[in-house]
Formats: structure tokens, C-alpha cells, sequence
């Protein structure tokens, strides 16, 4: 028995220790330049924020980053563009960090009331596009149009280019949740290969697989700063399904996976972070537990991804007539609103003072 007691808190001081580790104070300065790409635990309870933060559906508060959650790790963060494609229930932002020196763009995921019959879909999809300039890689043609074919790209690009002009060829951290992980990757190839960005990072969380064998191999390689996280038992990074027997043929991550997930003792339970290997299915990550949960896919590092807002779950947006000065809808509805990242007088007019007449 005493032999047992002793066991238990020798695991119960390596859990703590590792804690310890994972969870130290904030840094001032991230480096987002290392020649040896390696996870940043700091760093990725900073992204999660920004991932969390575009699914806000007032157009007000993100623009002038005013929101509940635009607050704590990412003060004062300043957005150079909102893209909100109204057509395909898209939505995006541009901006800058100071603290971090990096671009940043965060890419929306599935809305709340679609999320059950998205998931059922994504069970019977087949990989369906040729990737272009890539031979016999093939990707998911939905996640690839969303980024590719829609107002997406072209409003990321502009704005990474006016950010380049005001800010010179800094860092670009790009992040999502869910499928924005997804569209996060397509962008973050995007930037790096046609748009010749240097430095650009991938973080995602929750994201689902994206494309084939082929694909995961060549996108490893030309984003080997990519991160996934993954949370206990979220249902989505299992879908579309990877079957091991047909390598060439089925969906399979890129590397490298960061898994969340819970340690027990007693009554106590413990968050812990594996970093995996390089196969981008290693079974001893989240394909080591059955992936049947929504509730893992909507809290990471104990940030809600979904909630918080009446219009969360919807595609609805709350809009002010005083933002049609940056920007307006195009023909089909859609909304670019963008701005110089020193024109902060929209934040002290608008954003302290919210109109009446917002709907």
C-alpha cells in the first residue's frame, strides 16, 4: 500500500512538472522566426484567441476589435481588413500583432447549427480535386473552393499586401478553427508558394483532413511550420476518414500534430500536450481514441471556438451604415471593410459609442 501511495504521487509530481512546463506566464516576445520549427505552447494559447475571436458576427466590434473577446492575449490587435462572404457564410480577418510582429489572419470555421449535418457530410466525401502544379495530389474540393473561388482570397491577399507596404516583410501567422482550419492551411500554402511570403506559420485547431498522401507529403515539406491541434476526443480531425490499407487513394493529415488530452488522477484531471511524429497519423495521438465527441470540438486550451453571442450558430451580421466608409457590399451581398491600421479614429467614434440604429 505504501509502495502504491508513493507511485501515485511520483506520477501526480511529473503531471504537475509537465503542467508547469505547458502553462508558464506569457512571453513578451514571440519568435516566430526559428530556423528549426518547434511548437510554442505560449504561442498557440495566444492564436487560439484570434481563432476564436472571427467567429464574432458584429462587424463593429471585430472591425475595431472591440469585442468580448478581443480583449486579454490579443489587446490590442489592430485588423487592416474583414472579409465576410455572405454568399458562402465565409468569414476572415487581416491584421497586425504587435507583441507577436506578425501579420495575422484568421479564418472562420462552421457555424453551430450546421456543425451535426457538416460532420454526417463529411463522411462520404471523396477526395475530388487535382491540387494545382501538384501531380497526383488531390484535396477536398469544398475546403479548397471555400479559400480558392471565393471572396476570400482575393480580400487576404490585398490586405497582406497593404500590411507588407505599412509593416515590410514581417511574420504571417495564420490560423482557424474547424473548417477555417482548413481554409487556414489552403492560405497558408497560398502565401507561401504563389504569394512568396517568407515565414509564414500555420496553427489550426480541430481542423479536418484536407487532402491525399501526396498531398500531405508535398505540403509538409513546403510548410514545415504548420501545427495541428487536436483536443481529446474531437470528432472532426477524424474526417473525412483515413483508411491505412488504401494510402494512395484515401484523406490523410500533414504533419505535425499537437494533441490535448486529459490525464486523471482521483478527482483531479489534467490537461496534457503531446507533440507527435512526423507521419501526420500517428496512432498514438488522437487516432488512439474513437473521435466521437462535438463537445472536444468546440473548446480548445479552455477557449469557447463557438460561443458567446445571440448570432453565434447563424450567418447572420450585425452591421453599422458608419462602416460602408471602409468598404461595402458588392453585388452579391458581400463585404470587404478595410482600413490603415493607424486609422484608429473609428475605434474611439464608433466602437466606445455603438449606434442605435445598429441591425
Amino acid at each position: 500500500m505504501e509502495r502504491r501511495r508513493r507511485q501515485c504521487w511520483q506520477l501526480l509530481a511529473v503531471a504537475i512538472g509537465c503542467l508547469s512546463f505547458a502553462c508558464g506566464g506569457r512571453e513578451l516576445k514571440v519568435n516566430l522566426l526559428e530556423s528549426s520549427p518547434a511548437f510554442n505552447h505560449t504561442l498557440a494559447t495566444i492564436v487560439v484567441e484570434y481563432a476564436s475571436a472571427v467567429y464574432v458576427s458584429d462587424m463593429t466590434e471585430l472591425f475595431t476589435w472591440t469585442c468580448k473577446r478581443c480583449h486579454g492575449k490579443t489587446e490590442g490587435f489592430e485588423v487592416i481588413e474583414l472579409i465576410v462572404d455572405v454568399t458562402h457564410c465565409l468569414q476572415a480577418f487581416v491584421g497586425f500583432a504587435e507583441d507577436l510582429n506578425a501579420i495575422v489572419i484568421a479564418f472562420r470555421g462552421t457555424h453551430g447549427n450546421s456543425i451535426q449535418n457538416w460532420i454526417d457530410d463529411l463522411y462520404w466525401e471523396q477526395l475530388d480535386l487535382n491540387y494545382p502544379d501538384m501531380p497526383d495530389a488531390m484535396v477536398h474540393h469544398g475546403f479548397y473552393l471555400a479559400y480558392h473561388n471565393t471572396t476570400m482570397r482575393p480580400g487576404i491577399l490585398n490586405a497582406v499586401e497593404k500590411a507588407k507596404d505599412i509593416y515590410g516583410n514581417t511574420s504571417i501567422m495564420v490560423t482557424g478553427h474547424s473548417m477555417g482550419g482548413a481554409m487556414a492551411a489552403f492560405c497558408g500554402l497560398d502565401l507561401a508558394v504563389n504569394g512568396e511570403s517568407q515565414d509564414v506559420q500555420v496553427i489550426t485547431f480541430g481542423q479536418p483532413r484536407i487532402g491525399n498522401a501526396v498531398f500531405a507529403s508535398l505540403y509538409s515539406q513546403l510548410m514545415p511550420n504548420t501545427f495541428r491541434v487536436t483536443n481529446g476526443h474531437d470528432i472532426v480531425p477524424h474526417l473525412p476518414p483515413y483508411y491505412q490499407y488504401f494510402p494512395q487513394k484515401t484523406y490523410r493529415h500533414f504533419p505535425k500534430e499537437v494533441w490535448l488530452y486529459d490525464v486523471h488522477l482521483g478527482s483531479l484531471v489534467y490537461t496534457m500536450e503531446k507533440v507527435c511524429d512526423d507521419s501526420g497519423e500517428d496512432p498514438s495521438c488522437s487516432r488512439s481514441v474513437s473521435g466521437n465527441s462535438i463537445a472536444d470540438h468546440l473548446v480548445y486550451y479552455g477557449v469557447d471556438l463557438m460561443g458567446g453571442g445571440d448570432l453565434v450558430g447563424s450567418c447572420k451580421i450585425v452591421t453599422d451604415p458608419r462602416l460602408m466608409d471602409y468598404g461595402g457590399p458588392d453585388a452579391d451581398g458581400n463585404i470587404i471593410l478595410s482600413r490603415s491600421p493607424v486609422a484608429s479614429v473609428l475605434r474611439s467614434s464608433v466602437g466606445s459609442t455603438k449606434s442605435d440604429n445598429i441591425a
